[in-house]
């Protein structure tokens, strides 16, 4: 069923209800952290953001003799919004809350828009971006490619995850195959697990180690089954794929940190149908498709926009098999999807 379409008024409506929402919640934050910062604070320290909860983050101690431990904190109005990852500097108050003082700087950033369009950090400081996909519900290149690309923007190293491999029958595995094929072919990282029967799972777990980690692709392929596995003490609810769709239904609700008993994190975020993509030019799009980096800038015009332009570089290396028809679509597919002035 289609989404009913609000006219201006009730736009309007709708963001004045949420600015004063938003108002009236960062007068009680302001408040409150005015009376812990008007008692007795501790040292200022280091700490980890686990998780965001509105106008409260929970943060994990880093140092001295509550290292380890979680409290809640408030945050000083004159910081920017943090978010799950960020490293921080906070002081300790009464009864277990905190306020964080300083934030650190991030050494990534992973991005997303908002139910406006805007596009919000869900993740800070990560190093290894897992995207990941199973057979059903059957998944798509475009997608698959606009995480690529976002990694690859982001400076964030890709994992291509696909889960629920005992499901891979012979109607499936010949898609499949020719899917993982291009991606294999192109030298990118790629595993094949099951969590619900355990197959792969010690090799993901190797890979994990020692980094921070996000796992993101669509509902319904299985990212909350595969924290469940990697880590049993931790219960993430498990959603069912929708029968009617076959799309899965979003369980997580909020992007939380946990850590490996082998060292490293992983951050487990709420999934996401489609990636946006609205913050990248045209240039970060093509430097996103790895293949395309040493034929760029080779083709006889200048601005060749890679369609149909006579001496193009790019259609040349696709009639010879160098690049797969696959990713070309995934490239035109997600430069139609940015905006004009993207170009």
């Amino acid at each position: 069923m289609a989404k009913r379409q609000l006219n201006r008024r009730q736009n309007w409506r709708i963001e004045k209800i949420q600015g004063e929402r938003a108002a009236r919640a960062a007068k009680r934050e302001s408040s409150a952290v005015e009376a812990l910062e008007g008692g007795d604070l501790g040292p200022e320290q280091t700490g980890l953001v686990i998780a965001h909860f509105g106008v409260q983050v929970e943060v994990e101690a880093r140092e001295g003799e509550t290292a380890g431990q979680v409290f809640r904190c408030y945050l000083r109005a004159n910081l920017p919004a943090l978010v799950t990852g960020d490293q921080v500097v906070w002081r300790a108050g009464n009864q277990g809350i905190g306020v964080i003082v300083a934030q650190l700087p991030r050494s990534t950033e992973l991005c997303r828009p908002d139910s406006r369009g805007q596009l919000k950090p869900v993740a800070a400081n990560v190093d290894m971006i897992v995207i990941v996909f199973a057979p059903m519900p059957e998944p798509h290149a475009n997608l698959i490619d606009r995480y690529l690309v976002a990694a690859e923007h982001a400076g964030i190293r890709p994992l291509l995850l696909l889960n629920k491999a005992d499901l891979i029958d012979e109607h499936n595995a010949p898609a499949l195959n020719a899917l993982l094929a291009v991606y294999r072919q192109l030298g990118y990282p790629l595993l094949e697990v099951s969590a619900h029967h355990g197959d792969g799972m010690e090799q993901l777990q190797a890979l994990l180690d020692g980094r921070i980690s996000v796992f993101v692709g669509q509902s319904g392929v299985g990212k909350s089954s595969l924290v469940n596995s990697l880590l049993p003490e931790v219960e993430t609810r498990v959603g069912p794929l929708s029968e009617f769709s076959g799309q899965g239904t979003h369980t997580t609700t909020t992007a939380r940190l946990f850590h490996f008993p082998g060292g490293g994190e992983l951050i487990d975020s709420p999934g996401i149908r489609e990636f946006g993509l609205g913050h990248v030019s045209r240039a970060d799009v093509e430097a996103g498709f790895i293949e395309f980096n040493d034929l760029l800038g080779t083709c006889r015009f200048r601005d060749c926009k890679h369609d149909r332009e006579p001496g193009c570089a790019l259609l040349k290396a696709l009639e010879d098999g160098r690049i797969q028809q696959q990713r070309m679509n995934s490239y035109r597919s997600i430069l139609a999807s940015l905006p004009d002035n993207s170009y």
